[in-house]
């Protein structure tokens, strides 16, 4: 039987994120039995008193604090999630920093590259581990996507399409919510996607170098909600309006370091694709491509295949990435959630062997600076240089 140490977890911030941060908590040494360390739930923080009542009532804490200070205080809180609005991030992160606390945190970690560079700088000063939601990359099939790169299956890597296209904001009834705020959220549809989208090609190929890109902003008013919600639902709107002050599209043009040459699109209002993120990999030995609506296969082509030349559709199995933790056999699928349990498992590793395992907070700081590259390539028209991060990421290891 396994020996584990009791960890204490706090929560910052009960909304979509937050309640899957702690199911992934509650879930993680289901599927990782070795793992060194047992989380326990100590508290939650939240302002909301549905959210607090939740925390003690569904989620299994044993406390919850208005205030997410009162929970950075609390002696039996030795670690913490982060999953407040962009906005909070920073303040929330430097908190939990001063305070001496591991910290799992979703991206973006900042409303700008200076808010994560700030962050990341911090934690690595203090000796901290961290980990932020860049849950694409544990899918299983781009983990073997990547070992196909990385190992040269598909030759020398040329060109790599990556797309985040979604719905989720498309109709002009979708309310104003602080995701439109330049002040709350900083850019819109840059970090809000194509973060993503930017750190999986990053983590599949390698360090993106420059960047060419154009924005726009398709629906340029929503009406105000008169009831908040959670995640991206349960809102109510009135007759006024407002602006939105960020962008809803992006594409760019992008040269990585070794390279080869790309491209980076997202959009939060293209009406049809519900979450069609995907991931395409050319190289002169073959090419891979992963879609997320499809989310346990991988298409594959490698060699030339004479007249059945053409790519393979291989379903994701006990030999790629953590499968073998989930599901027993090849056919059956894993989810979303499960992504977010290979976090925890990865961010409490982490703290268990004082080592980074988990995607750290300088890669959320090395997505940040593309993510501003972006925004100002936009601005003026003109190539921009990425600028290096000074800390140590995990994608190129």
């Amino acid at each position: 039987m396994t020996t584990r140490k009791p960890l204490g977890i706090g929560v910052i911030s009960l909304g979509w994120m937050g309640r899957l941060h702690s199911r992934a908590y509650a879930n993680v040494t289901k599927h990782f039995p070795d793992l060194e360390v047992a989380p326990r739930l100590v508290a939650a923080a939240d302002p909301v008193p549905q959210a607090r009542e939740d925390a003690l009532d569904i989620l299994g804490f044993e406390r919850a604090y208005e205030d997410y200070r009162d929970l950075l205080a609390d002696p039996e809180v030795d670690a913490v999630s982060i999953a407040s609005p962009n906005f909070l991030h920073h303040e929330i992160a430097m908190a939990a920093i001063e305070a001496g606390k591991p910290f799992w945190i979703e991206k973006p970690m900042g409303v700008n590259a200076a808010q994560s560079r700030e962050i990341a700088l911090a934690a690595e000063k203090a000796g901290l581990v961290s980990a932020v939601g860049f849950n694409y990359r544990h899918t299983p099939a781009i983990e073997y996507m990547r070992t196909l790169v990385r190992d040269g299956s598909l030759g020398r890597i040329t060109n790599v399409r990556v797309w985040f296209i979604a719905d989720y904001n498309s109709s002009p009834l979708s309310p104003l919510t602080w995701r439109a705020s330049r002040e709350k959220a900083g850019a819109g549809v840059v970090p809000d996607l194509m973060s993503h989208g930017a750190d999986l090609a990053q983590y599949v190929v390698g360090r993106i170098d420059s960047v060419s890109a154009i924005t726009d902003t398709f629906i340029k008013e929503r009406p105000i909600p008169t009831k908040m919600g959670v995640g991206h639902s349960g809102f109510e709107i009135g007759d006024e309006v407002g602006p939105v002050e960020n962008e809803d599209y992006v594409a760019a043009l992008v040269r990585f370091d070794n390279g080869a040459v790309g491209t980076l699109e997202s959009s939060r209002v293209s009406v049809g694709p519900r979450a069609e993120y995907v991931v395409e990999v050319y190289g002169t030995e073959g090419s891979v491509r992963w879609n997320f609506e499809r989310f346990n296969e991988l298409e594959v082509c490698i060699g030339d295949g004479g007249p059945t030349h053409g790519y393979t559709r291989a379903m994701a199995n006990p030999a790629w990435g953590q499968w073998a933790h989930f599901q027993p056999a090849i056919g059956t699928s894993m989810g979303f959630d499960d992504m977010k349990v290979i976090e925890a498992q990865q961010f409490l590793s982490s703290i268990a062997t004082s080592t980074q395992l988990a995607p750290s907070a300088a890669d959320a700081w090395c997505a940040a600076e593309v993510d501003e590259a972006v925004v100002a390539s936009a601005a003026d028209g003109a190539w921009h240089t990425v600028p290096r991060v000074s800390a140590p990421t995990t994608f190129d290891r």
